[in-house]
């Protein structure tokens, strides 16, 4: 290299050195992408799971209505989650059975079989926002958040309780959403989600979802022993929880499929 060379590859080098730290920055599009991913990647790999669940319903009077439920998931290599939820108490929903299939991107599929009409209804994509069997959870809530599902846009980082958050903006990219936004808040240690928050497509802050009571499966796999849905509008509110994890347990695509629905009992 010549004299002249040298000394252009000296100041590029010390205009490298003094440039200010912003000129390297991700956007907050790009910040808010790559927590979301990093939080998939933590919960993948479980294979699948079995669990029992406790729904208690509560009016805005403080009435309150319990459904006890089994819950089955299975993880479906680059596509979303299977999930088939079955009713076993009280008597005036027992036997009724709920199927979804999560897609990384498109429409979901959703099946709900009724049992007091005997026949599998589809939950079409317009209805998407609607309550699950009376509950604060919409039909969509009830999919697993996959990445392409949205897009983001990382607010900061924020208190949390005893823990810090990143809070970052989810916007839907489905536009049957029932959700203008969903800021979501996940702990900086372990990229759990604390809370979120919905928001409606007038940009009303609609609901809360809190999640509480973390334990650790397979010595990887966090899961909330509660999660407790706030209808701010309404003063209605739905508590799950959860309870009898058991991973692995040797589940398959034949154990999700419309006819899975009928078997359930």
């Amino acid at each position: 290299m010549d004299g002249y060379g040298l000394q252009l590859l000296r100041l590029i080098i010390l205009a490298l050195l003094i440039m200010p730290a912003t000129a390297f920055a991700i956007t907050p599009e790009e910040r808010g992408l790559e927590i979301a991913k990093e939080a998939d990647l933590r919960d993948t790999g479980y294979g699948d799971f079995r669990a029992e669940m406790r729904m208690t319903l509560r009016n805005r009077h403080g009435k309150e209505s319990i459904r006890e439920i089994k819950s089955s998931n299975l993880e479906v290599p680059g596509d979303g989650d299977k999930i088939l939820s079955l009713f076993e108490r009280p008597r005036d929903v027992k036997g009724t059975a709920f199927l979804s299939f999560t897609h990384k991107t498109g429409p979901d599929d959703q099946w709900l079989y009724l049992p007091a009409l005997k026949r599998v209804k589809r939950i079409s994509s317009a209805n998407k926002s609607g309550s699950f069997m009376g509950s604060e959870f919409a039909f969509e809530d009830i999919s697993s958040m996959e990445v392409e599902k949205y897009t983001y846009k990382f607010i900061g980082e924020k208190p949390c309780g005893e823990l810090t958050c990143f809070v970052v903006e989810y916007d839907p990219v489905d536009k049957n959403s029932g959700y203008s936004i969903v800021e979501t808040w996940i702990d900086t240690e372990e990229y759990r989600a604390q809370k979120v928050e919905y928001y409606d497509r007038k940009r009303s802050h609609l609901k809360t979802l809190t999640y509480t009571g973390y334990k650790k499966y397979l010595d990887k796999y966090w899961r909330a022993d509660e999660m407790f849905m706030q209808n701010h509008l309404t003063g209605k509110s739905t508590k799950l929880e959860w309870a009898n994890y058991k991973f692995k347990t040797g589940l398959t695509d034949k154990d999700f499929n419309k006819n899975a629905l009928k078997r359930a009992r």
